[in-house]
């Protein structure tokens, strides 16, 4: 048991772990200012530094805003579809995914001025729709001033980057395009006796254009739109002096009743319950997420001040790692209520259920080595299989109880009741242990695409149910005796007290 309160903390946690879908999906954020000309004389050269990888088959890009229409990004957009080989014809040195991102990471740091994050199709599809952002955890600031939080989200990346495991830390940008805009002076309107709307109308119908007709070509209708040439609609100056009518017939410029200024807003603002925010996306590489998080929200606590109005979550898969330990948090004790009252009705005392009880941590020892000697952290598949390994070891310990209460009935010693007992049950309990540790080794020892999420639970199984085995038939049945003696001289005293 203290082996077991030593490993847990360092064994460290996360939702489920990675798996290999055998291709990557990178993500580039080209400069704001790019034009499609300019990111398409980029693409031979990424193309060229990732195929330095030998285990990179193919490649497919896009460049430039999704075909979807969907998502707000610009033409800075860069999205690569990489195909790798199976594992199994790897390089000895690259065992890992991570190992190959690593020095693809390493090849394209030779383009400067650009961002970019890794990830797989499917995971990037399930973090985008867990948290709106490519990334395994997603940090949201929340508040009003866009300035304030572009500030703040520079202060908690920079904490972030100080964090070992951090990897693809990058903030959410959004993007500025250029934008003509029109303000128009309500004394002047009031002079020329129009109303905004007028004014609002006339430079929706230059600038965005207005149904005026149909035109028909055999079945199918087609709007005719009238508005600017797009010369005239790209040029301040142009657009200043186009004439606005007047009820008389009269005819002034737009300059007239209003300024036209060329100026830069942003592509989009995101928001998430009506509230604006800033994203910061990140990976983690080579460390448990749980860690992670845990080392980088106190960092980022202690050194970043956030000003009144403001807030600061953390989300992503991690999200997802807290809802499902908060629910297990419920499952697992409900469980093992469950099981008590079971075994209080099968034995008819409380402390043979409590002694069954007691012993399923000792059991778990097994599976905590596991994932130790096999480098996993503690996630959901593993917790799945400490509860399977919690249903062996109580099974085991009704086995053994039952047929040492048996002996005892036959009238047997409580040493000799005990050793028959636990021999009676020999061959069945090492049954179960080995059909459960045979049964799953395969999985335990599985490295093709899908495996990752069964690995755990496996290895948990696979380990545990030696040591439950173990413990079932040498720690319960000596625990057991003992309280078989401490009853027996209790009532032993308390005959001898009576006649006395």
């Amino acid at each position: 048991m203290a082996s077991a309160l030593v490993l847990m903390p360092r064994l460290g946690s996360e939702f489920l772990p990675e798996l290999n879908e055998g291709s990557l999906y990178v993500t580039f954020t080209l400069p704001e200012n790019i034009s499609l000309t300019e990111g398409r004389k980029l693409t031979p050269k990424i193309k060229d530094l990732m195929r330095r990888t030998p285990e990179i088959t193919g490649l497919l890009t896009q460049i430039g805003r999704p075909e979807d229409g969907t998502d707000p990004t610009l033409n800075n957009n860069f999205e690569v579809f990489v195909k790798l080989k199976p594992m199994k014809e790897w390089r000895p040195d690259k065992k890992t995914l991570d190992d190959l991102i690593a020095e693809i990471d390493v090849n394209l740091m030779e383009i400067p001025g650009i961002e970019y994050n890794f990830s797989q199709p499917i995971r990037d599809n399930v973090n985008e729709n867990i948290s709106g952002q490519f990334g395994q955890i997603a940090v949201k600031i929340y508040g009003e001033d866009l300035e304030i939080l572009q500030e703040l989200a520079e202060q908690v990346k920079n904490q972030i980057l100080t964090v070992p495991g951090a990897a693809d830390v990058g903030i959410v940008k959004s993007g500025e395009v250029p934008q003509i805009a029109v303000q128009p002076d309500r004394a002047a309107l009031a002079r020329y006796d129009l109303d905004l709307e007028d004014v609002q109308d006339f430079i929706e119908t230059a600038m965005g254009g207005h149904v005026a007709s149909e035109m028909w070509q055999g079945e199918k209708r087609f709007d005719v739109v009238v508005r600017l040439p797009q010369s005239t609609r790209e040029d301040v100056g142009a657009i200043e002096r186009v004439m606005l009518p007047l009820e008389d017939g009269a005819l002034i410029p737009l300059s007239a009743v209003a300024d036209v200024n060329m100026g830069v807003g942003r592509a989009a603002i995101t928001r998430e319950s009506a509230r604006r925010y800033v994203g910061i996306r990140m990976n983690v590489r080579n460390r448990d997420m749980g860690s992670f998080v845990a080392e980088a929200s106190a960092k980022t606590e202690a050194a970043v001040s956030l000003p009144p109005g403001y807030e600061l979550t953390w989300g992503g898969e991690f999200e997802n790692q807290e809802r499902a330990m908060a629910r297990l948090q419920l499952v697992v004790p409900l469980a093992l209520a469950i099981t008590f009252l079971l075994l209080f009705f099968a034995f008819g005392t409380i402390s043979d259920a409590l002694i069954v009880l007691i012993h399923v941590p000792f059991a778990l020892v097994g599976g905590l080595v596991g994932l130790a000697i096999a480098k996993m952290p503690i996630s959901v598949s593993a917790v799945v299989g400490f509860i399977a390994l919690l249903g062996q070891a109580v099974l085991n310990g009704v086995l053994v109880i039952s047929a040492i209460k048996a002996r005892l009935r036959d009238g047997y010693s409580p040493n000799e009741a005990v050793f028959k007992g636990a021999f009676d049950r020999l061959r069945a309990v090492l049954m179960t242990a080995l059909l459960a540790s045979l049964g799953l080794l395969p999985a335990a020892l599985s490295h093709a695409i899908g495996s990752e999420t069964q690995r755990p639970l496996a290895v948990v199984v696979v380990t545990g149910s030696i040591s439950a085995a173990l413990l079932t038939l040498l720690v319960l049945p000596v625990t057991y005796l003992m309280f078989l003696k401490l009853r027996n001289a209790r009532t032993t005293t308390m005959v001898a007290s009576q006649d006395a």
